[in-house]
């Protein structure tokens, strides 16, 4: 069968970066299939990359994701790679391990053990309020937690093939 690896990413002591960590918190108390597994990575990228040489088809990765929308717009983004520009390998910093890093890592290490990277990778990001120093969401962003733990749980289920940036607030969902 294959596996599903959903990764809560970010910081608990810089705010709402900590979104990705509580939202995993939050899905590990939930019924989900048995090929799905689920982790609070925090800011332990580095941990990540080793992890996904286990071999998953699918990674979902849950963050903090500014992209310049109301505080709590929620976005499901389908991660096809490196933007533009992004000469080649990131410099690798165990506590700012963004996407690209963290897969650029898992590369160069799927090259050394004949490994194979996700076939699918997925970004489920919420618009942060503030990511400055300080335990706790803003209100926001608590209030997308459960709004984020219903759509992995639909993504999980197939009933979402996101192939672009999708935006969903508690008003609206397109």
């Amino acid at each position: 069968m294959k596996r599903t690896l959903v990764a809560g990413i970010g910081n608990i002591f810089l705010g709402d970066d900590g979104f990705g960590v509580e939202t995993a918190r939050r899905l590990t108390g939930r019924p989900l299939p048995p090929h799905v597994e689920v982790a609070d990575i925090g800011v332990r990228g580095v941990h990540l990359a080793y992890q996904l040489l286990d071999g998953y088809d699918t990674l979902v990765l849950v963050d903090a994701t500014a992209r310049g929308e109301a505080p709590g717009t929620l976005y499901t983004i389908e991660y096809d790679g490196p933007g533009a520009g992004s000469g080649g390998v990131p410099p690798i910093d165990g506590h700012r391990m963004t996407p690209d890093t963290v897969l650029a890592l898992l590369d160069t290490l799927c090259a050394g053990t004949d490994g194979r990277p996700p076939r699918r990778v997925l970004i489920v990001g919420c618009e942060p309020a503030s990511i400055e120093e300080g335990i706790g969401l803003s209100a926001p962003v608590a209030d997308a937690v459960p709004r984020a733990v219903e759509l992995i749980e639909e993504l999980l289920r197939g009933d979402d093939e996101p192939s672009e940036t999708r935006a969903t607030t508690a008003e609206t969902r397109t």
